[in-house]
């Protein structure tokens, strides 16, 4: 089993492009909280710098791809020091309504930064480790590029899409970028301890194992004990290396998975809030309701007539 692959399709991860801009100096922009997206931006011409809170800015290069994870808010800068101007104004103070082409102070010269701009999104309640062990920034450098050839041919592949404008060239942009950010993720793990720790568990020969237990038969009651025979470890030693590696014990992990499996299947609208709960591994449906209310706030049969709504 592919696991990195099994943990975004559960949580329906979908790319969207928002526009090209042409930046002409001087310019800054704050872009506000978004909610639990993840934004990106892509240096296809010129430079910028980006600082999300209290880190320090990274210098965005022509060919730098930079995510901002957690919907949070950022600024872009032509330099460090620029104080940001809130989106929505120089939006409206550069006529800007929508469109492919967001033009600041003046055309796309070759002064001009050119960035592609968009976000990834989950679907409704998505959570799991990888979402919480993604840094402030990651920074998709020259170097990384060069030792990553998909990734830098992805990119590459993206910005000529946006260049050509040809017909279906949104639907390309918006599938090539969610296959950047599984590239992001793979390449760029040392930006992040917890990130790296758990790319590690994935690929681990025997952590592995147990994970994929647990995504292949989700209802099972699992043990420690049973999970450690998984990955042919002694019970001490692998709830130790699993809490070390994927930053929660494997009973938690478990839980939590069950509620994102549960989230997809209430998504789907096509079986029964007994149904899931049982496909899941409850023994009950109030067991699970309660479970699933301590998690996300509200009840299965809210989440569902929510989301139809």
């Amino acid at each position: 089993m592919d696991l990195l692959s099994d943990i975004l399709d559960s949580l329906s991860l979908q790319g969207q492009f928002y526009f090209r801009t042409c930046f002409n100096s001087p310019w800054s922009i704050g872009v506000p909280n978004y909610a639990s997206a993840i934004r990106f931006h892509y240096a296809v011409q010129g430079e910028c710098w980006v600082r999300a809170g209290d880190e320090a800015p990274i210098h965005l290069r022509q060919g730098d791809l930079v995510l901002v994870p957690a919907g949070a808010a950022h600024a872009l800068s032509d330099t460090p020091e620029r104080k940001p101007v809130e989106l929505e104004r120089v939006m409206a103070d550069n006529d800007y309504s929508g469109g492919p082409v967001f033009r600041v102070g003046g055309g796309c010269e070759n002064a001009a930064t050119q960035l592609m701009c968009g976000h990834f999104t989950f679907a409704d309640g998505s959570d799991h480790p990888l979402l919480r062990s993604l840094p402030s920034l990651l920074h998709v450098s020259a170097s990384i590029r060069r030792s990553t050839f998909w990734l830098d041919e992805a990119l590459r592949l993206m910005a000529r899409q946006m260049a050509d404008d040809n017909p279906g060239s949104m639907a390309v942009v918006r599938r090539m970028s969610e296959i950047i950010f599984i590239e992001t993720v793979r390449s760029c793990g040392s930006q992040s301890q917890q990130l790296s720790g758990l790319m590690e568990a994935l690929s681990d020969p025997k952590i592995s194992r147990a994970i994929e237990a647990m995504h292949r038969d989700v209802a099972t009651h699992w043990t420690v004990e049973a999970l450690a025979g998984e990955a042919a470890m002694s019970r001490s030693r692998f709830a130790a290396r699993f809490q070390e590696l994927v930053g929660c014990g494997p009973l938690t992990y478990l839980a939590e998975w069950r509620l994102q499996k549960a989230c997809a299947l209430l998504r789907e609208g096509k079986i029964t809030i007994q149904e899931v709960a049982g496909r899941i591994g409850y023994q009950s449906p109030a067991a699970f309701t309660r479970a699933f209310a301590n998690m996300f706030g509200e009840s299965p049969t809210s989440f569902r007539s929510r989301l139809a709504a």
